[in-house]
């Protein structure tokens, strides 16, 4: 008789390495750089270990062993990373090792095979891979170099929650007025609106916020650069101890941050990106490309709502609105599973849960207040 937590519990643990794997050899497989495809294979074996791992131990259980299937997650990130890159999920994965990498912590058979150190081994690369500011030691920090423009999962989330802002409350406004009764056309025109004045509320937010942090970025340069021409000597020491934090030996960080402090503008530009974790090329990115993306994002997402009233008044209008909403919410909540990692069901179960409650509310809002009014 099989222990079956034991066994749930292995099955589980057995999944995430096959996810893990095969994700790290779709990265390998995209990957230009060489020496970095070279670690994600790497990653990829110890994982594929881990995986036979557990499997000796439901068969030591004598549990039945699952069939080797990639999971949602991993499949949806590995499309992604072939149509934009690697760079574009990166940030997602490093998010994903990080909040993993205590998962075996506490569970006997994999603390006696030494498997915490290397689950936090895997986040550390990871985080060398795809965040300013991190590094790998030895010669591993030089086959890095350059690689950390990786902001494309936080795009993806930014697009996940903008489309799920513009859907849940336009699909509220629309609940609300035609909970009211009103005429059937003022159902259509206030979503219109209501679509057009969150979107151009986003937008302007969005341009605020990126115009604002490049201000701020712009600042702090202008400082950097006073620094250096004031303080040189103290500016290489901190440049000497970045490396060093990296894992260079102390006379190669001293040789490698006196050289580069020789060049003024090359000194600035490292001492901006590793000190201060700025790129200057970048700045954040573009005040207008970021309002742009914004205010499509809210109105692909609002649109749902609205669409069906074209066509449709009254119940039947509000019927398929419902229905289009509800459709595009569970989509929604699925994708979240890209960078929570909870199940693709229950995420796209729980934001239906939620927009509909939401929707509900003002319907019952709505019709309150349209009786009121009718007297």
């Amino acid at each position: 008789m099989a222990d079956r937590p034991a066994a749930a519990r292995y099955r589980s643990n057995l999944q995430g390495e096959i996810d893990s794997s095969a994700l790290y050899r779709s990265l390998a497989e995209i990957e230009t750089n060489p020496q970095l495809a070279e670690v994600y294979r790497r990653l990829a074996a110890i994982e594929d270990a881990h995986a036979e791992f557990w499997r000796r131990n439901l068969r030591r259980v004598g549990a039945r062993l699952p069939r080797k299937r990639v999971g949602f997650r991993s499949r949806a990130l590995a499309f992604l990373a072939r149509r934009f890159g690697p760079q574009f999920v990166l940030p997602v994965i490093n998010a994903l090792e990080h909040s993993d990498s205590a998962q075996y912590d506490q569970q006997p058979e994999a603390v006696a095979a030494g498997m915490p150190a290397v689950e936090r081994s895997h986040a550390r690369i990871m985080q060398a891979i795809a965040e300013p500011g991190g590094g790998l030691q030895g010669p591993d920090l030089a086959a890095l170099e350059g690689r950390h423009k990786a902001v494309g999962g936080n795009a993806l989330r930014a697009a996940v929650l903008g489309a799920n802002d513009g859907l849940v409350s336009n699909l509220s406004l629309v609940m609300g007025v035609a909970g009211a009764q009103l005429e059937p056309r003022a159902v259509l025109v206030t979503g219109l609106a209501g679509l057009l004045a969150g979107a151009c509320s986003m937008a302007m937010g969005e341009w605020l916020s990126v115009n604002s942090s490049r201000e701020l970025y712009q600042s702090q340069i202008a400082a950097e650069a006073e620094e250096l021409a004031v303080m040189p000597k103290e500016e290489e020491e901190e440049l000497a101890l970045i490396y060093q934090a990296k894992g260079l030996g102390a006379e190669e960080a001293h040789k490698l941050a006196a050289r580069l402090i020789g060049d003024k503008d090359s000194a600035l530009d490292t001492l901006v990106r590793e000190e201060l974790g700025i790129d200057p090329q970048e700045l954040g990115g573009s005040a207008w490309t970021a309002a742009g993306a914004s205010f499509v994002l809210f109105a692909l997402g609002a649109i749902f709502p609205v669409a069906p009233f074209f066509f449709l008044t009254g119940s039947p209008g509000v019927i398929a609105s419902l229905g289009l909403s509800a459709a595009a919410m569970f989509a929604i909540g699925a994708g979240t599973t890209l960078f929570t990692g909870r199940g693709a069901i229950f995420s796209g179960l729980r934001q239906l849960a939620i927009g509909l409650a939401a929707a509900g509310v003002t319907f019952g809002l709505g019709r309150l207040i349209g009786i009121s009014i009718a007297g």
